[in-house]
């Protein structure tokens, strides 16, 4: 076993030595820590010469560069503006050189790009270029207002709590949605996380892996700041819960306005962590320890705690951190587990009543009818409906039933429908005197297949059924029946 001191004192000596076998990198566009992946060790062209001959490049194939928005270690990117339809565009121009078409459509990072797209919470590619020429790629994507990091810089009032917990419910959807495709990023900070208009996208994805590929990783991967223990502790033996702890430094900066774990360098790095969450247990050491060819120890030490260092973040939001920034990968949350947390759970419930109603419009748009003429077509039909039940509940319909099914079930749009002797109440008649000729509009109208007009009405046959005599002994016993005579003596008519 080794003293605490003298491993920092090896792990200095290492990191020294690996940088000195790499090629130096150019400082981040914002110097904010560094970041090396052994992928892209390629030879790069000269600057200038390569400015000028992109630029060229990107005009023959119908974009205009407006101006410069970014540079990183290995890509540039400019906003361009497209000279067949005049959108805006964000050219991410990469630095290495790529010898054929195939080559670069085989790229990691536009090979994650077209396996995740599409979704609201990522980057979506719009084209790829390719230079035979020079051997430069340039990948064509969505134009974003600004990134995290831009957003936040300079603030002197923290995020409203809305606005933040939208900006960590949507990067926990997309890293869910990444994690699910089997796919997980490796370098998630403020600058590779892009806004616009209150919708959060994930981009730059030329250090993801896939969580298939069996470790070790490349050691020196993610930005220095929100690099997680595990790859720090040990020789690349980490795999997708790296981007939660990554995600977790990021809610804590957007939450106080500062970096969570500002180290210098790699020894410092540890010690920051260290001071906030305490070293670990000694049964998470020794995990690291068996995928670390060097043995360490730490002093045992207690953390001042998050708590401290945002005394105003409500319960359900530091419980979250917490979870996100445990020391052991396997007891931290996942991306689809931090969803479901308390802290979201407004949001959840907006999103699922969002959703019904949207499922609910699609259906109705489905079968041709609006709202307005759904609602007319149930009035229509339910009637019939419910005077079927009534007759079937009743045995005899009254005429004050009738009334009211009539009352109810009379909308507008059934004004000038006829309606047919069925659905009234029957009546006992007697038609005295001469023969009388009922309307031919009572009769109701029959449903049949024809072509042209329809045929006549024999109008004489129903006159001649309708008004066939009674029998004048009928008639006379319905007389006296029905209207009895009037006693005059008790003060009648």
């Amino acid at each position: 076993m080794m003293h605490y001191s003298n491993w920092l004192i090896g792990v200095k000596n290492r990191a020294s030595l690996r940088n000195a076998c790499k090629t130096p990198p150019n400082p981040d566009w914002n110097n904010r820590g560094n970041v090396v992946d052994t992928q892209n060790n390629n030879p790069q062209l000269n600057e200038k010469t390569s400015e000028l001959m992109v630029t060229t490049h990107l005009w023959r194939k119908g974009y205009k560069i407006i101006k410069k928005i970014g540079e990183g270690t290995f890509s540039d990117v400019v906003k361009t503006q497209s000279l067949k339809d005049g959108k805006f565009y964000a050219c991410k121009t990469m630095k290495q050189t790529i010898n054929s078409l195939e080559q670069a459509n085989n790229l990691r990072e536009v090979q994650a790009m077209k396996r995740l797209s599409p979704h609201a919470n990522i980057i979506q590619l719009h084209e790829l270029i390719f230079d035979k020429e020079t051997g430069t790629v340039s990948l064509i994507c969505e134009l974003m207002e600004m990134n995290i990091y831009e957003f936040i810089q300079g603030r002197q009032t923290p995020l409203p709590e809305h606005t933040l917990k939208q900006y960590m419910y949507q990067l926990c959807k997309s890293l869910e949605h990444m994690h699910s495709c089997g796919i997980f990023h490796r370098d998630v900070k403020p600058e590779n996380i892009l806004i616009k208009q209150n919708v959060l996208k994930l981009g730059d994805f030329g250090s993801c892996r896939s969580v298939y590929s069996k470790p070790p990783h490349t050691e020196y991967i993610s930005t220095r700041w929100y690099r997680a223990p595990e790859c720090l502790l040990t020789d690349g033996y980490y795999s997708l819960k790296m981007d939660i702890w990554s995600a977790g430094c990021v809610f804590f900066e957007i939450m106080s306005l500062n970096p969570l774990f500002p180290g210098t360098n790699e020894l410092d790095q540890v010690a920051k962590i260290h001071d906030v969450l305490g070293t670990p247990d000694q049964s998470v050491l020794q995990k690291f320890k068996q995928s670390r060819a060097m043995h360490f120890n730490f002093p045992p030490k207690k953390g001042t705690g998050i708590s401290r260092l945002v005394p105003n973040c409500p319960a359900p939001a530091l419980s979250l951190l917490y979870q996100m920034l445990a020391y052991d990968p396997d007891e931290r949350i996942t991306a689809e587990t931090a969803l479901r947390h308390t802290y979201f759970r407004e949001i959840r419930l907006a999103e699922k009543k969002a959703d019904t109603l949207h499922r609910v419009s699609g259906t109705m748009d489905g079968v041709g009818c609006s709202s307005g003429m759904q609602s007319s077509l149930e009035h229509i039909w339910r009637p019939t409906k419910l005077g079927k039940q009534l007759r079937g509940r009743h045995t005899r319909q009254t005429p004050l039933m009738s009334h009211n099914m009539k009352h109810v079930a009379e909308p507008v749009i059934r004004r000038n429908i006829p309606h047919y002797p069925t659905e009234l109440p029957k009546l006992n008649m007697v038609v005295p005197g001469p023969q009388i000729s009922f309307p031919v509009s009572t009769v109701p109208a029959f449903t049949m297949t024809h072509r042209g007009t329809l045929p006549a009405i024999a109008s004489k046959k129903c006159q001649s059924r309708l008004a066939k005599p009674r029998d004048e002994s009928h008639r006379t016993a319905f007389k006296t029946y029905y209207m009895p005579p009037l006693d005059r003596k008790h003060g009648g008519y």
